[in-house]
């Protein structure tokens, strides 16, 4: 094999919860991420509050997906996407999330949208949470700590596949679920100033496992031609020597912070070194009867998971740190750093492909990667953004590697914020990932209006050449 399949799913990814705005509109109800300021040190939530006064709210009106969706679907078109990953709002479908019956309108505003999707040809591809849990379910039941939330999950699994049958056919359950651990006011979940923060987290994350399990056997009742996907945020770390407790820290985090969560979701129970992690930090995990069985039949169909950046790993705690998504690690000296301090690493994408793929030999599905920029608008009013154009292009080169060299099995592409977006770590504008730029400060000022950047009329070329001219 020399090309790439002409069923490759080229396409861009976005969030309802940081494009959509509209967070009143409709008979939507408030979410987690309603209630997130931008700020310094990254976004912040008020547990407790709600919405305040003189506060600036970023996700209220995103960049309006929630209006110009119509529009920003035909310039994906455009680029000759295949498919478009969003996310369905669950407060948009159940307000407050425990609702017996769902909200019609948001239902049919999803109807509406994957209409449009499949009318220009591109297959959605859905997160069924994207980090945007009901903000009821968060203050009155205390999130994925509560069991109920299992129930109430599912439910609004229910409605949605028997809504969409026929119209979705990839879906993934929690978008990157080991962010419950590893950033729990992002996932939606926990406060960390509780003494049992440590224990409510891990309970939160097994509470999530039977639910996507359940979710998995759902969707797959409902309409066998699902694919239903887990979906990790991918931290890759190397020794940052050759010293042994540098490969051996390298290798821990990687199988803790990574690994652990996909081989629960791919391998249907928990692994030993899970049990014995557990067991050192001195918690219990209620487990109800079923539940291990549930892990069991809720395997999940493909692997979907986010790249970005590396870093590397060391046993000296002297060394320099560098950024990531929502991580830190070592600074390796010879990757580059973006602006924002996340490494730049293409031939990491090449590596967690070959991890993943031995490790469980089911598809892949590459459904975040991207860089983050201040673009700047040039004198001729246009975004010249050659830095990105060079990111796509090298991690792309290191994707056909993969498959072609490797033999990975991988389902697409869909490079992060395909659309300029609010970025969930920080809250601000200004880290722009997309092709298409959208008129938005960090102060919530603009005419909301797109344009195209030069990485538009690049991304389209790649996704005609499938890939053979980048």
């Amino acid at each position: 094999m020399s090309q790439l399949s002409k069923d490759f799913l080229w396409g861009g990814a976005i969030a309802a919860n940081q494009a959509e705005g509209a967070y009143n509109v409709g008979g939507k109800g408030l979410s987690l991420m309603d209630i997130a300021t931008a700020g310094k040190k990254g976004v912040s939530r008020h547990f407790t509050d709600g919405i305040q006064d003189h506060v600036y709210y970023p996700n209220h009106d995103g960049v309006d997906f929630y209006h110009h969706y119509q529009e920003d679907l035909a310039m994906c078109q455009e680029m000759g996407f295949r498919c478009f990953r969003t996310s369905i709002a669950w407060s948009r479908i159940f307000p407050h999330g425990d609702e017996e019956q769902p909200n019609e309108e948001g239902l049919k505003f999803y109807d509406d949208l994957f209409d449009e999707m499949l009318k220009k040809g591109m297959q959605p591809v859905v997160t069924i949470s994207h980090y945007e849990m009901p903000l009821y379910l968060v203050k009155h039941y205390g999130g994925w700590a509560n069991r109920k939330l299992i129930d109430f999950y599912l439910h609004y699994c229910e409605v949605i596949f028997d809504r969409y049958k026929g119209k979705v056919k990839y879906w993934m359950t929690f978008n990157e679920i080991n962010s419950v651990i590893l950033m729990p006011e992002i996932a939606g979940v926990l406060d960390r100033s509780r003494d049992d923060f440590i224990e409510r987290s891990y309970q939160a994350a097994h509470h999530q496992f039977v639910a996507s399990s359940q979710a998995v056997q759902l969707g797959h009742k409902i309409d066998p031609n699902n694919k239903i996907g887990c979906m990790v945020l991918t931290l890759v770390q190397y020794p940052l020597t050759a010293k042994p407790e540098d490969v051996e820290l390298a290798e821990k985090a990687m199988r803790m912070k990574t690994f652990s969560f996909s081989d629960i979701q791919v391998r249907g129970h928990y692994p030993h070194y899970v049990k014995k992690h557990v067991e050192r930090l001195g918690i219990h995990v209620h487990m109800e009867p079923n539940d291990l069985e549930d892990l069991k039949k809720g395997c999940v169909d493909f692997v979907g998971f986010s790249y970005y950046s590396s870093s590397a790993a060391s046993s000296d705690p002297n060394v320099e740190k560098t950024g990531g998504n929502l991580s830190s690690g070592v600074k390796n000296p010879y990757l580059e750093t973006s602006e924002w301090g996340w490494q730049i690493d293409a031939k990491g994408l090449r590596y967690i492909l070959n991890r993943f793929y031995e490790r469980y030999e089911i598809p892949l599905f590459i459904v975040e990667n991207g860089l983050g920029y201040n673009d700047q608008i040039n004198e001729h009013g246009y975004i010249e953004d050659d830095y990105r154009i060079a990111y796509l292009k090298a991690h792309i080169e290191e994707m056909k590697k993969a498959i072609l060299d490797d033999g990975v099995d991988i389902i697409g592409y869909t490079p992060w914020g395909c659309i300029d977006l609010v970025s969930a770590g920080t809250g601000q504008m200004s880290k722009r990932y997309g092709f298409i730029y959208v008129d938005r400060d960090d102060q919530g000022n603009g005419t909301m209006k797109r344009s195209k950047k030069k990485s538009f009329d690049w991304y389209k070329q790649v996704i005609a050449s499938d890939g053979e001219k980048l």
